[in-house]
């Protein structure tokens, strides 16, 4: 990242740091209880279904994908991505053309526990949602985080942001919700060869 001529008032620069640590702070604390309420029935802790809604949305990637897009350690994604095969949720495979990189898939079962988790989301039960809701009943829309995706574009870089979107626009268009039920969309899987 390119570093900025930053002459601003110090007091200035405490202040808006501190509020954007205690406001992520707030935010996240409130995202993570609800987070890990709605996945517990699945036996699976907030790293592990990141990983699984990334090997959905990447439909193959290395663990350094999963650790980007995750924004966690490496270990972590290779750790819990470990864990997560062995509950036969994810698989490890070589692609033909590039024997070299290790790719994750979702198995059959790993799709459909993600599915079943996606499923069992209830809105009035995620209190970031409600608290959002007055918001999109005044303007029509849910907050679009414009302000907040640029400091998290100067910090991660566009890469990031534009993989964050290309997954939230494949989210939206695999995933058909009718009657109230979510199906996904079948995956096109490169072809691969298991891991060794």
């Amino acid at each position: 990242m390119e570093e900025m001529d930053l002459n601003h008032p110090l007091k200035e620069s405490i202040v808006f740091s501190h509020k954007m640590a205690l406001l992520s702070k707030a935010l996240w604390k409130s995202v993570e209880k609800d987070w890990q309420a709605w996945i517990k029935p699945f036996h699976l802790n907030l790293n592990e279904h990141h990983i699984l809604w990334i090997a959905y949305q990447l439909n193959g990637a290395t663990i350094s994908d999963i650790a980007s897009h995750g924004v966690m350690h490496v270990s972590t994604a290779f750790n819990f991505s470990k864990k997560l095969e062995a509950r036969g949720l994810l698989s490890f495979s070589k692609k033909k053309d590039d024997k070299r990189n290790t790719y994750i898939c979702l198995t059959d079962s790993g799709r459909q526990l993600f599915l079943e988790t996606m499923r069992a989301f209830n809105e009035h039960t995620y209190h970031v949602y409600q608290g959002a809701v007055p918001m999109k009943e005044l303007y029509g829309k849910f907050p679009e985080f414009s302000e907040l995706i640029c400091i998290v574009r100067h910090i991660y870089g566009t890469e990031f942001i534009e993989q964050f979107d290309a997954c939230l626009t494949d989210f939206q268009n695999d995933v058909e919700e009718k009657d109230g039920h979510l199906k996904l969309a079948s995956a096109n899987l490169f072809p691969l060869q298991p891991a060794k």
